[in-house]
């Protein structure tokens, strides 16, 4: 039997503070979480949903030092823009707050220390990458090389973003230290560590066996990871950005952003009730009272620290409660390709709420109908424009809006009574009936993307029975028809703000507004007498409008852009390693002087010079010799896409090779051209302009 709990703890990932959230971080995390936390919350069940920023670690100092600021002034920035950002697109947290906070330092602390004292931890001295010149060891970011796996340059000791391989700093090939380009050493450094192998037999048990009931990809990957030897992983670092290591010996030494990251969701649930008890009480009721029930939403990057190592530091620390389930979600491409913060391949969300004022509420339907629940998924405009025109516009607020106009234009905006009950009146309320039931099963299942889909149903239903009904028609003939229709849509109407509250807040709020309701609980969802007879409405307004081409259309160009900058930047990187790396091709052999002296090298300009049709290697160049001109034909077309720039450029060639056809064309010379160290030709010219015809001797 299924234990029923008293509260619900709902955290959500703590973004990190070194850049602002994008869609694949929405999709992943905070708006299932969100749907799931409205719904609880209009159940009236006691529930808390904790957010805030993730402000240590690596990526922070290496942002600082890429921009000549502190790491402090990294995250003050980030986190006011992520806070601003969730809290205007509807992430109903009941705190979003830091892990640089004092609150949050003091509690990471004591929870290190009670582990310490406990003897939970294990110390090792191991050897790791020093920076000699900038005399401090190197965090795996710092490291770069060659990829062992792809081969590409700047490989990261941890990953390289090339072919996506997880790495280790000792795989690279040719190491060397970001902060100052040199080889680094190795050096030992002692570090605690928390022996996950001890717990390995319980979280078997935990998981496998008492948790079945996870997503099949959350299950799976802990399932791969407990079926092999689980690993002592630490819990310091040499780094100076982080909360400091609180025992002797441990100077220059700060808590793994890992170890300290998860710690965040406590120590922001004690900042919460420290600040308002009468409606929270006391912090340690939302984490360690076996009436809570935990909830973790991540993304399936974060499953083995939110199922595996997170859960063997509460089970430590020894009070406790372990999270009841940890619903992840995979990952949300865009537009074909995997989102990249470096590569700014992403929709960010400070910039949607920019260039798409008031509709938070599509990208949340989108992302909600295109969530990544089982395997990853797509986003795209043309997706993003299509389900705004064909489903929030035509399929639900064409209902409201016509409900809404017809009820005003026939009833003075008051709710019409119900004079008769059809057949077909009947079939169309037994359809969303249960609604309730079916939208709970879904919800408490964590499948948000059908039951999104479950709300959208109840509005074709009433959608269709509209369109069925004609009451704009009957009107003329049957007003008591035309009155029971409209107390029916409306009916359907009130129902669609209940039940698309976890998933469209500002509309739904929009709509309750225009419908007057007066009362608004889950409980209500499904009857047909939420809006009494005679009762006021509010004034009809459009609850979404089209999106027009132009706008999405903005937004494909600017993805395009990024692209064509990151295939160009790649390619200059590419080159300068190539030109990095490049020596001369050894001399040939001796060459006698007199076959030299045979060749005729003459100057000449171009006056034409056009691609070869059929060829992707040929440029035909017509040449003033300052004999009569001529053609020459010369495979250089893949260093030079664009030839018409060659135009009026003098140019060496040879005068005396003999004719030969190529392609169906005659080539009356050669033009010679120089190996650049990137692999690509480049014509030969003299270094001032000479007359046509002059002989290169």
């Amino acid at each position: 039997m299924e234990k029923k709990y008293k509260r619900t703890t709902v955290t959500s990932a703590l973004p990190y503070a070194n850049g602002p959230v994008h869609i694949g971080h929405l999709a992943g995390v905070y708006v299932p979480a969100d749907i799931y936390v409205r719904y609880l919350r209009l159940k009236g069940e006691d529930v808390i949903f904790i957010g805030g920023s993730d402000e240590h670690g690596v990526p922070v100092t290496i942002r600082a030092r890429k921009e000549g600021i502190t790491p402090q002034d990294v995250v003050d920035r980030y986190h006011k823009i992520i806070k601003d950002s969730f809290a205007e697109f509807g992430i109903s947290f009941d705190v979003y707050s830091r892990t640089t906070s004092k609150t949050h330092h003091k509690l990471a602390s004591d929870f290190f220390r009670t582990l310490y004292e406990k003897n939970e931890f294990v110390e090792q001295t191991s050897e790791q990458y020093y920076d000699e010149e900038a005399k401090q060891f190197l965090a795996d970011r710092y490291i770069v090389g060659e990829c062992p796996r792809c081969h590409a340059p700047g490989a990261y000791g941890d990953q390289c973003e090339k072919c996506g391989s997880t790495l280790s700093p000792e795989e690279l090939i040719n190491p060397v230290s970001k902060l100052s380009g040199s080889k680094p050493v190795k050096r030992p450094t002692k570090h605690w560590f928390l022996p996950l192998n001890k717990h390995q037999d319980w979280l078997k048990k935990w998981i496998l066996e008492d948790h079945k009931e996870w997503r099949p990809n959350v299950y799976g990957q802990c399932k791969s990871w407990l079926d092999m030897d689980l690993m002592p992983r630490a819990v310091t670092r040499d780094l100076e950005w982080g909360i400091p290591v609180p025992v002797e010996g441990a100077e220059g030494k700060v808590l793994y952003v890992w170890f300290d990251a998860p710690i965040g969701y406590i120590s922001n649930t004690k900042e919460l009730c420290d600040a308002n008890p009468e409606k929270y009480g006391n912090w340690e009721k939302w984490w360690k009272d076996s009436d809570t029930r935990l909830i973790h939403f991540i993304g399936k990057d974060n499953i083995v620290f939110h199922c595996i190592v997170f859960p063997a530091m509460l089970k430590a620390e020894g009070s406790y409660i372990l999270p009841d389930n940890v619903p992840s979600n995979e990952f949300l491409n865009l537009e074909g390709d995997k989102i990249s913060t470096s590569r700014n391949w992403a929709v960010w969300l400070n910039e949607y709420l920019v260039d798409f004022p008031g509709k938070q509420d599509v990208l949340r339907y989108v992302l909600t109908a295109n969530a990544p629940e089982t395997k990853d998924n797509d986003f795209t405009w043309k997706d993003y424009q299509a389900r705004n025109n064909n489903e929030l516009v035509a399929i639900y607020g064409n209902f409201i809006n016509r409900a809404l106009v017809l009820t005003s234009k026939y009833f003075d905006g008051k709710v019409p009574a119900l004079k008769e009950l059809t057949d077909y009146d009947k079939e169309t309320l037994k359809e969303f009936a249960d609604v309730k039931n079916r939208l709970e099963q879904m919800l408490d299942n964590f499948k948000f993307r059908d039951a999104q889909k479950e709300a959208m149903n109840l509005a074709r239903i009433g959608n269709k029975y509209l369109a069925e009904t004609e009451p704009w028609k009957l009107v003329k003939t049957d007003m008591d028809r035309t009155s029971s229709i409209l107390h029916i849509a409306l009916q359907i109407a009130a129902n669609l703000a209940i039940a698309f509250e976890p998933f469209l807040p500002f509309s739904s709020e929009k709509l309750r507004k225009m419908l007057n309701m007066q009362t608004f609980e889950w409980n209500q969802l499904g009857r047909v007498d939420l809006l009494p007879e005679g009762s006021v409405l509010g004034k009809a307004e459009l609850l979404f409008e089209k999106i027009e081409d132009a706008l999405v259309d903005a937004q494909v160009k600017r993805l395009h852009d990024i692209k064509a900058q990151n295939e160009a930047a790649a390619a200059e990187a590419e080159a300068k390693e190539k030109s990095a790396s490049w020596k001369p091709e050894p001399v040939k052999e001796y060459a006698d002087f007199e076959g030299f002296e045979k060749l005729d090298i003459r100057v000449g300009t171009i006056l034409e010079c056009t691609n070869v049709p059929k060829s992707d290697k040929l440029l035909k160049f017509k040449i003033d010799d300052g004999m009569g001109g001529r053609t020459i034909l010369s495979g250089i077309a893949k260093s030079y896409p664009n030839p018409e720039e060659l135009v009026g450029k003098q140019v060496c060639f040879v005068a005396n090779f003999k004719p030969r056809k190529m392609m169906g064309l005659e080539s009356q010379g050669m033009i010679m051209s120089a190996v650049n160290s990137d692999g690509k030709l480049v014509v030969i010219s003299p270094s001032k302009e000479v007359a046509n015809g002059c002989e290169v001797g």
